[in-house]
């Protein structure tokens, strides 16, 4: 690993990763062309960053192939890439699985995961007999993935019952992702109610929203470096952090020079200074509000109810 990013264990799978992962929403904003997004990729490769992280429906389809041509040259065998899909039946899920290695110009993922599990019923659709997970575990057999995961941003009540309904199925995940924020530790907190569970059975803890997409910076109660620090501090195996200019992947690199200084005493300040800013959420609008919600506005997205249930609606 080089000299400038620490690794972590990712849970019990065996790999290390960076602590810090490259999002890859910010890769096709508008404000970003494709020269721009693959220096991104290739200074954040050279310099130490090995999880690469991304999803079937970020901007269209655009920021997956980008990053897929930034990994030509040697780049995909340096990193550990990742990939999310909304599909929540086997159909439509085993669509989008190639439709994101298609876009990548990859084999194969190391690591996919179910997007936006914001809802108490999306658990039960990925787990039906003809549900998602079944396309998951048919491209794990193909060798089209290495790990599995999931993500959401709402409620880590919904997240346990992720977990739970996983465990009745004889299953246990590779990673899970959550935001990992100043914020999320005072308000439906997913870092003080999931992660000691992940922790507990060996599962990868993959931190976003450390900055709140930019919201929490609004507070004007902590630094974008504190809140990079705060998320690093918590029992994260990443802390993924968008990037859509050079200065952004700078300070994130900032983050990880300033790591050791950062301790408890630090950590107890910020959580002291953000605690009535963070009390109901205002600035956590991913959790309060349904604009982040992708698979809200595209309900198409998951794929059809399985036919067994909708014969049982009424006419």
């Amino acid at each position: 690993m080089n000299s400038e990013m620490i690794c972590r264990d990712l849970g019990r799978t065996g790999e290390k990763v960076s602590a810090i992962g490259l999002g890859g929403w910010h890769l096709a904003l508008p404000d970003v062309d494709k020269a721009l997004a693959e220096r991104i990729v290739h200074t954040a490769i050279d310099r130490g960053i090995t999880f690469l992280d991304n999803s079937w429906d970020y901007n269209e389809g655009e920021s997956e192939k980008r990053m897929g041509r930034a990994l030509k040259g040697g780049y995909r065998e340096k990193v550990f890439l990742m990939t999310k899909i909304d599909g929540r039946s086997k159909k439509e899920a085993a669509k989008q699985i190639d439709d994101s290695l298609r876009r990548l110009d990859t084999e194969w993922v190391d690591l996919l995961q179910f997007h936006e599990i914001i809802r108490f019923d999306d658990a039960n659709r990925i787990f039906d007999e003809d549900g998602a997970l079944a396309a998951f575990l048919e491209a794990r057999e193909a060798g089209k993935v290495r790990f599995i995961g999931f993500t959401g941003h709402k409620d880590p009540h919904v997240h346990l019952n992720m977990l739970e309904v996983a465990r009745e199925h004889g299953f246990v995940f590779d990673a899970v992702q959550m935001p990992i924020n100043v914020m999320d530790a005072h308000y439906r907190s997913f870092g003080r109610l999931v992660v000691p569970e992940l922790v507990r059975d060996g599962i990868g803890v993959l931190g976003m929203k450390a900055l709140g997409n930019g919201i929490i910076l609004h507070s004007r109660t902590v630094t974008a470096l504190e809140c990079l620090l705060f998320a690093l501090s918590e029992p994260t195996s990443v802390v993924i952090t968008g990037v859509d200019r050079m200065d952004i992947l700078e300070q994130a690199f900032e983050a990880v020079r300033t790591l050791p200084s950062f301790g408890e005493e630090e950590k107890a300040a910020l959580l002291s200074r953000t605690a009535k800013a963070a009390a109901r959420g205002e600035f956590e609008l991913f959790k309060t509000r349904s604009i982040f919600d992708a698979t809200a506005q595209h309900p198409d997205w998951l794929g059809e109810e399985p036919e067994k249930f909708t014969k049982l609606m009424p006419a």
